[in-house]
């Protein structure tokens, strides 16, 4: 076995840990999450893999990269690895409906269930459920701890999309585990994904490419575990570099902790601080959606006259800005004061509420435009956990007022959704485009992975063409 350049170092620690991690090591309430997280996200990308802006991504990455072995989910086409994990992320991260980290924000089950099953597909053998599953674990512990290292939400009040910055490395992870690499050739698949780190949060405007970028991420650690198994050399100590190191770069400009990386590792599983999300929009603004439903049932028949939102920077910054009519799809998603107005109206947000009519509606754009939102910088000083909070004011033309606040969305670590309620979800969003026997099929293949010899039969199930969620 070959040892990192620095083993005391912290790219030395982390690799060496990714290297040793066993089936054991991990607590049973840990796999047993990590397994649902991977049902949430394949449920994602099954009701994601034939939306409009899915199917022009398939043709376009498809006459790019051409035939090959690797699963399109959902689609019945086949392409090379790289591809696969482009698309396959695109389509989970395709309506805003997959998890989500809160501390260092990162959607893991679109780095993770792609970049694993290319590699799984680039071995060409048989690879088992559980070293599939362990592989994704590692994944789930070591992107955000990365994220952390370089401030986390401070990244996207920066503009960048944080996920594709620090996605890379947790795909490379995952991907190294899977492969074996020994710690030195983890620290090169790392140093591969640090370099290739970018992302800009602009992309949530109107961009169908934000649905895509993680998918570079996917693919990017794909790669960089694929490279690093043949011998090509990556950078080495890459984290902690003073010169053009990764943390010295994106951390640059406000405060640092390279010690975050590896702290708490195989101790604090970060696998279980991943927020499952309940609606379709970014997870900063699920406050605000389970506001308006709590409001929603108080209405008592009064007209709104004005929608008063009071939000943190990490909302404000991310998730305000005043729409202009139409939106197309990911705006919406991002806005909050589409998806208050929306919610409020239909009682949720999810594909329905953003389908080309729904989105040009006269009574959604009525609310939007007696909506106002107020930044609240003492939201700012309270611990991480409540700085997605949400408090919302409805003033009625009656002169009457109601409001409600959400400090802690459900699905945050202290209110997680479930795992039963993640089979509920992925039942409620597969049986918009397949027969409920093959849902239930691929629930039962995806929580019987850590006894499953081979993955082979879960791929066949997810490979089929799925129905149309939107048109």
């Amino acid at each position: 076995m070959n040892a990192p350049s620095d083993a005391d170092g912290v790219t030395g620690r982390l690799v060496t840990w990714i290297h040793g991690l066993t089936w054991d090591d991990v607590p049973t309430h840990v796999r047993d999450r990590a397994a649902h997280l991977l049902l949430d996200g394949l449920g994602c990308a099954l009701v994601g893999a034939q939306l409009p802006w899915s199917r022009l991504a398939t043709e376009a990455v498809l006459g790019i990269e051409g035939g090959g072995d690797a699963v399109v989910i959902g689609t019945g086409r086949t392409t090379t690895p790289a591809g696969a994990a482009l698309l396959n992320s695109a389509y989970i991260q395709g309506f805003e409906l997959d998890d989500f980290h809160p501390l260092a924000p990162l959607h893991s089950a679109s780095l993770l269930v792609p970049s694993l099953l290319s590699t799984a597909s680039h071995l060409g053998g048989e690879v088992s459920g559980r070293d599939l599953l362990l592989a994704a674990l590692t994944g789930f512990e070591v992107g955000p701890r990365i994220g952390c290292s370089i401030g986390g939400t401070e990244m996207l009040l920066r503009g960048w999309h944080s996920g594709p910055v620090f996605g890379n490395a947790s795909a490379a992870a995952a991907c190294a585990k899977l492969r074996g690499l020994d710690p030195a050739r983890t620290e090169d698949a790392l140093g591969f994904a640090a370099t290739q780190s970018a992302g800009l949060m602009s992309a949530q405007y109107e961009a169908m490419g934000k649905r895509m970028q993680h998918g570079f991420a996917a693919r990017n650690g794909f790669y960089s575990a694929a490279l690093a198994a043949t011998g090509y050399t990556g950078i080495d100590q890459v984290f902690e570099r003073e010169y053009g190191g990764y943390v010295a770069v994106y951390g640059e400009g406000h405060p640092t902790d390279l010690e975050a990386i590896v702290r708490g590792l195989g101790e604090n599983w970060e696998t279980m601080t991943a927020m499952v999300k309940s609606w379709a929009v970014m997870g900063g603004l699920h406050g605000a959606v389970q506001g308006a439903r709590a409001l929603r049932g108080r209405l008592a028949r009064r007209t709104v006259e004005r929608v008063e939102l009071r939000v943190g920077s990490v909302v404000h910054h991310h998730g305000w800005w005043t729409p202009q009519r139409p939106l197309e799809a990911i705006g919406a998603q991002m806005n909050i004061g589409y998806a208050t107005a929306v919610t409020l109206l239909d009682g949720t947000a999810m594909p329905e509420q953003f389908t080309a009519e729904r989105l040009d509606a006269d009574d959604v754009w009525r609310l939007i435009d007696r909506t106002t939102v107020t930044l609240d910088r003492s939201i700012d000083e309270l611990p991480l956990s409540e700085r997605f909070q949400t408090h919302i004011t409805l003033t009625f033309t009656d002169g009457s007022a109601d409001s409600e606040s959400v400090v802690s969305p459900h699905g945050n670590p202290l209110d997680p959704v479930t795992n039963d309620e993640v089979v509920a979800k992925f039942h409620a969003l597969t049986g918009r485009v397949m027969d409920a026997d093959r849902a239930s099929a691929i629930v039962d293949a995806v929580r019987g992975l850590a006894e499953a010899d081979s993955i082979t039969p879960l791929v066949a199930l997810l490979a089929a063409p799925v129905g149309r969620a939107l048109d």
